[in-house]
């Protein structure tokens, strides 16, 4: 029988600084907090948190370990990690803070009335899991700890009319940075990011030949056989081959389906079932969409 972990929802950001014996929010929407400044935690046993507004944790030194699924992750260096809404992660019974750094808050309707509130739901860090945490320089650090200082700062000052907007603002140039520096692990990386990309393809190999009365592989699925999360997958690819997970899937389908129509006389819907396709009008609107032509154009312009 599986051990029971405790669960922790917080629902708002005062409930966490109850939680984490400090004084409430200087806003009841965002709040920027020091590790430093935080009390010893006393925590004996496993646990399961979940928040329901964004998180950004700069951490320099970071003695404690992370579990995600079924892997375990320590962190000894400076890290940014981004955590969105119900995103959940569990703390070991040993879990202490980091020595130094920020733990960001951030609820939703913070940025609803905000550009930022939209895009935020686009980028694709926030999706990321704890092993896929961008790991920075010393200049990238440096860079970011004054935009964190400036953002704790205002946080600090009597609120008036342009405090929101400046908070914001200042998010919008924390979450630039976050892009470059997150393009830049991805390009160092490159070479360790090849042999995911040769796995990525035997993996597909592999579904196709021994799965397809599965249906059509997901992205979700592929990310899960890496040890990945969907979102940095496809970033990861997009970056190594300009084409998204879901874009490469399609591509796959296109040259098997290439060589069955050129190679075999089955049927296009025989080729379609074959592949995965639960309605083979859904195979033939793809391969059109690809190529331009409908799969029976394709096999007779090689007659």
């Amino acid at each position: 029988m599986p051990k029971k972990i405790l669960t922790l929802e917080f629902k708002d950001l005062n409930e966490l600084h109850k939680a984490l014996g400090i004084a409430g929010t200087k806003h009841p929407l965002f709040s920027i907090i020091k590790f430093e400044e935080l009390p010893a935690l006393n925590n004996s046993k496993e646990a399961k948190l979940i928040f329901d507004f964004y998180q950004i944790t700069m951490k320099t030194s970071f003695p404690c370990s992370i579990r995600y699924g079924q892997s375990t992750f320590d962190f000894n260096e400076g890290v940014v990690s981004c955590f969105g809404p119900r995103q959940s992660s569990i703390i070991d019974p040993h879990f202490v803070y980091a020595k130094s750094g920020w733990l960001m808050n951030i609820h939703p309707d913070f940025l609803r009335t905000y550009a930022l509130g939209e895009k935020i739901k686009q980028v694709g860090f926030f999706d990321y899991e704890i092993n896929e945490a961008l790991i920075l320089s010393e200049d990238e650090q440096k860079s970011l700890e004054i935009i964190f200082q400036q953002i704790e700062r205002e946080y600090h000052l009597p609120i008036d009319k342009f405090s929101q907007d400046v908070i914001v603002a200042s998010l919008e140039v924390l979450l630039s940075y976050f892009n470059r520096y997150y393009e830049r692990q991805f390009v160092t990386r490159k070479i360790n990011a090849g042999g995911i990309l040769k796995k990525f393809d035997l993996l597909l190999n592999d579904f196709f030949q021994h799965k397809s009365n599965q249906g059509l592989p997901s992205a979700g699925y592929l990310a899960a056989q890496l040890n990945l999360s969907t979102r940095y997958l496809s970033d990861l690819l997009k970056q190594l081959t300009g084409l998204t997970t879901q874009q490469l899937i399609q591509n796959k389908i296109i040259d098997l389906s290439k060589d069955s129509l050129t190679g075999t006389t089955l049927s296009v819907s025989e080729i379609a079932y074959q592949l995965g396709f639960e309605y083979p009008q859904s195979f033939s609107k793809l391969f059109k969409a690809k190529t331009n032509q409908t799969p029976l154009e394709y096999r007779q312009s090689f007659n």
